[in-house]
C-alpha cells in the first residue's frame, strides 16, 4: 500500500496508536518492535479493541483484510507523519537543547493556545517515534504545531527535521548532556545546530537568546527573532521566578534563575504570533510544572525542590547556583548520578563536588556509584535505596531541600520519606 493510500485511511479519523492498552475506536494501530516486545503479536488484539486497521511488517500476522503488511512499520509511521505534515501546511515550531526544552515547550504551548488551536509534544515524546506521533496527533483544526526534538547522537535532529519540516526553531542552550553519544561539548553544539542548518536551508526563522554567544554565532546567516531582555526582565527568584513585562509583573510557578530564559523565550514567541501581554501573563501564571521537573513541594516540616527528571553537568550546576541564592536558613542537597557522560563521567562528577564546596554547602548527600568515586567530604551512598533506609531512621526536619539527579536514579522516591 502506498503512503498516499494509507493516508486516506488515516484521514478518516486522524487517530494512530502504537499501544493496544490505549486503543480508541477507528485508530490505525502501528505494530512497532522494541528490544523486549513485538507489536506484530498484538495486531489482532488492536482490531478487537476497535482499531480500524493494524499495520504490521511480519507476514505471519497479516491474517485479515484489516491488517496491512508493510516492509517496515517504523519507517511507514515516519513517512505517514511527514506526508501529513505536508498536507497540513501549518507553522511548526521545533525545540531542542540540552536543558529545559520540555519546560520551554510547555510554556510556549501555554502562551500560544491563548490565541490559537495548538498541538504540542506530549511529555517528552521527542525521538524518532515521538515526533511522528506528535505530528499525527495534529488535525486540520490545528493552527500551530510545537514539536520537541531530543537527541543523544549526531544526525538525529537533522532526521527529525526532515520529518517535521519546521518553519521556526528555538534551541534552549548547549550543555554537557549525552556526552557519551556526542563525544564532547562541541559535538553537542554541532548536533543541536542541525536545527539551525535545516532552518537556514529552508528559509526558516530561529528564535535566539542574544546573551548566548554560541547561539548568536550559529545563527548569523539565518533570519532571527531575538529575545528582548530590555522588555522582559527578571525581577525576583525566591524561590519562584517573577518576571517584568513592560508594566506587567508575571509571578510564575517555576523555580531557578535558569527558568527566566525559558519564560522569556515563550513570551518572545508569543509576541511573534501576536499574543497580547495580558494573555502571556495569564498563561504563564497558570502554568504549574509537573513530572518531577522543578516542582516545589511543601511537606509538614520541610520545603522540597524536586528536579529529579533528568540531570547533566550544566543543569546540575545551574540548579546549585540557583539554590545557593535561595533565601533559606537550613539547606540540604541530595544529588544523584548523572548518566550518559561517557569518558568524562568521573571528572564531571568531581566538578560538581567542587561546585558544592565553592558555594559553601555543608549538608549534602551524594547518591550513586559515580558519585561514590569522587573525592568528597560529603555523605556518599551507593544507591537511592540506601538513602531511603537512612531517611527512614533519620528523616530531615526544617530544611529547604534540593533533590536532583538523572531519571534512572529515581530520587523522587525519597519525597515520601521526608516529613
Amino acid at each position: 500500500m502506498t503512503i498516499a493510500n494509507l493516508y486516506k485511511l488515516y484521514a478518516q479519523h486522524y487517530l494512530v496508536d502504537t499501544d493496544t492498552r490505549s486503543i480508541r475506536e477507528n485508530t490505525l494501530y502501528f505494530a512497532l518492535k522494541g528490544a523486549n516486545f513485538n507489536g506484530n503479536t498484538f495486531a489482532q488484539e488492536a482490531l478487537s479493541k476497535g482499531a480500524l486497521y493494524s499495520i504490521v511488517d511480519e507476514k505471519d500476522y497479516a491474517t485479515s483484510d484489516q491488517i496491512i503488511l508493510v516492509d517496515n512499520v517504523l519507517e511507514t509511521l515516519q513517512q505517514l507523519a511527514s506526508y501529513h505534515r505536508n498536507q497540513l501546511g501549518l507553522p511548526i515550531i521545533a525545540l531542542t537543547g540540552s536543558n529545559g526544552k520540555t519546560t520551554t515547550k510547555e510554556l510556549i504551548h501555554s502562551v500560544l493556545k491563548k490565541k490559537f488551536t495548538t498541538t504540542a509534544t506530549k511529555g517528552n515524546l521527542n525521538n524518532h517515534i515521538g515526533v511522528p506521533l506528535t505530528l499525527l496527533s495534529m488535525t486540520p483544526k490545528t493552527e500551530i504545531g510545537i514539536v520537541e526534538m531530543g537527541a543523544n547522537h549526531p544526525k538525529e535532529i537533522a532526521f527529525l527535521c526532515q520529518i517535521a519540516q519546521p518553519n521556526f526553531g528555538y534551541i534552549t542552550n548547549f550543555g554537557k548532556a549525552h556526552l557519551e553519544g556526542f563525544g564532547s561539548l562541541e559535538g553537542v553544539i554541532e548536533a543541536k545546530s542541525e536545527l539551525y542548518n535545516y532552518l537556514k536551508e529552508n528559509n526558516g526563522i530561529a528564535f535566539v537568546n542574544p546573551k548566548d554567544a554560541k547561539q548568536v554565532e550559529k545563527t548569523i546567516e539565518l533570519q532571527t527573532q531575538e529575545i528582548n531582555f530590555n522588555q522582559i526582565k527578571l525581577l525576583e527568584v525566591n524561590p519562584y521566578v517573577k518576571v517584568g513585562l513592560n508594566k506587567l509583573q508575571i509571578q510564575s510557578h517555576l523555580i531557578g534563575t535558569y527558568n527566566f530564559t525559558n519564560i522569556a523565550a515563550a513570551i518572545t514567541i508569543g509576541h511573534y504570533f501576536k499574543v497580547s501581554n495580558a494573555n502571556c501573563k495569564d498563561a504563564l501564571e497558570k502554568y504549574i510544572p509537573e513530572n518531577n521537573r522543578s516542582q516545589v513541594i511543601k511537606s509538614n516540616e520541610n520545603t522540597i525542590i524536586l528536579d529529579a527528571y533528568n540531570a547533566n553537568p550544566t543543569s546540575m550546576s545551574a540548579a546549585l547556583e540557583s539554590f545557593s541564592n535561595l533565601q533559606a536558613v537550613n539547606k540540604l542537597i541530595i544529588l544523584g548520578d548523572m548518566f550518559e557522560l561517557g569518558l568524562d563521567s568521573e571528572i564531571e562528577h568531581q566538578k560538581i563536588v567542587e561546585k558544592l564546596e565553592q558555594l559553601n554547602f555543608t549538608n549534602c548527600f551524594l547518591v550513586g556509584k559515580l558519585f561514590m568515586k569522587t573525592k568528597s567530604r560529603f555523605t556518599k551512598l551507593n544507591s537511592t535505596k540506601e538513602l531511603k533506609e537512612l531517611f527512614t531512621v533519620h528523616p530531615p526536619k526544617n530544611y529547604s531541600i534540593l533533590i536532583k539527579g538523572s531519571r534512572g536514579m529515581a530520587l523522587e522516591q525519597i519525597v515520601a520519606l521526608i516529613p
